[in-house]
């Protein structure tokens, strides 16, 4: 039987793509284990995916000057060694890296053991863990057509980003029953995600009394941003956070305002949705979603709204010229070739084991 080792950890962007893989190794007949960091978030969703983990001490790779930079390069020696040592034990036959600093030990470690490595990068602009990777893989696989340009010549491959299965099982009925809705109205889903949801909460709150009069409004608005007098309004349901049903919540959408984070608007894509996208903005992080966003609006997915230039009336208008031309967003998703990256990394990885 083929062994393939998954690697990736720090947020669940760099696990989901991986867990999204399982179905289509096991029904190749791959067996599957995992390496992430000792005390890592990724330990308990790969634990309850069924995958057999082991853990590796990882220091945090920085960009600026730190003193916690001389400990942590320790740290990232000592998990060279460990990974080295498992992948010794485990003897696989390749490893996909989903990036995150876990992964840059794993996959040295499998270059000195000269095990193939296939690498996936989500932003446009590859982070620092997956620069390191990069030389290193035999294949660099991409969310973006544009990261190409920053891939060693000879390396990457456009694939997307592989999706969850159960994303395309949800079932509009049920989410509709969950928030109360009766179908009558088109539906409206908004997901600030956990970076800067306030500002997206507070806007579309204020325009609430509008919006009603056109859509039901599913709200994600993230942990602790419940509004205590908006529990009982007709048209309007919130929810902290959801897992389980959030397929079902999916399913019941016409239309999604969200951040722009890869693994999401991949996900939007997938399930053609059509959606406005409000980036963070390059103060409040690396700049990689607004580079996203501005990716997705040339290919045509999405409609897009700037951080500097998001105020109440801006995010009503921007929701119902999205909405009045979701044809054509919809359209433009179909005839998308990247729409679900499993099957396109699948075959790369077939590839290298010929």
């Amino acid at each position: 039987m083929k062994k393939i080792v998954l690697t990736g950890g720090g947020t669940a962007g760099h696990v989901t793509p991986n867990l999204a893989l399982l179905p289509y190794l096991r029904a190749e007949g791959w067996e599957v284990v995992y390496i992430g960091s000792e005390n890592g978030m990724e330990k308990n969703l790969v634990e309850a995916a069924g995958v057999p983990y082991y853990g590796i001490p990882t220091g945090k790779l920085r960009r600026y000057l730190s003193k916690q930079n001389i400990s942590d390069m320790f740290k990232v020696v000592k998990g060279i060694r460990e990974a080295k040592k498992l992948l010794k034990r485990l003897k696989p036959d390749l490893v996909f890296s989903k990036g995150g600093f876990v992964a840059v030990p794993v996959v040295l470690g499998a270059k000195a053991q000269k095990i193939p490595v296939v690498v996936h990068e989500s932003d446009i602009t590859p982070g620092l863990a997956n620069k390191i990777a990069m030389p290193s893989a035999r294949v660099v696989c991409t969310t973006f057509p544009e990261t190409l340009q920053y891939v060693p010549k000879g390396k990457g491959v456009y694939t997307g980003t592989p999706i969850r299965r159960e994303l395309f099982r949800g079932e509009k009925k049920k989410g509709l029953a969950a928030c109360g809705f009766d179908g009558e109205k088109p539906v409206l889903l908004m997901m600030g995600g956990s970076l800067g949801a306030v500002k997206l909460n507070r806007c579309l709150r204020e325009i609430l009394p509008e919006l009603t009069k056109t859509f039901d409004i599913i709200h994600l608005c993230g942990k602790g941003n419940l509004d205590e007098s908006l529990l009982e309004r007709k048209g309007y349901k919130q929810f902290e956070y959801v897992s389980d049903g959030l397929a079902d919540l999916f399913a019941a959408a016409d239309i999604i305002v969200s951040r722009a984070g890869s693994n999401s608007i991949s996900e939007f894509l997938a399930l053609q949705k059509p959606h406005l996208l409000i980036p963070l903005s390059a103060k409040a992080s690396r700049g990689d979603q607004i580079l996203n966003a501005s990716s997705f609006e040339k290919q045509g997915f999405a409609r897009v709204l700037r951080e500097e230039d998001l105020t109440p009336a801006a995010m009503r208008e921007n929701i119902l010229a999205l909405h009045e031309n979701r044809g054509k967003y919809t359209e433009a998703m179909k005839n998308s070739n990247a729409a679900d990256g499993a099957e396109a990394v699948m075959t790369q990885i077939k590839c290298l084991m010929r």
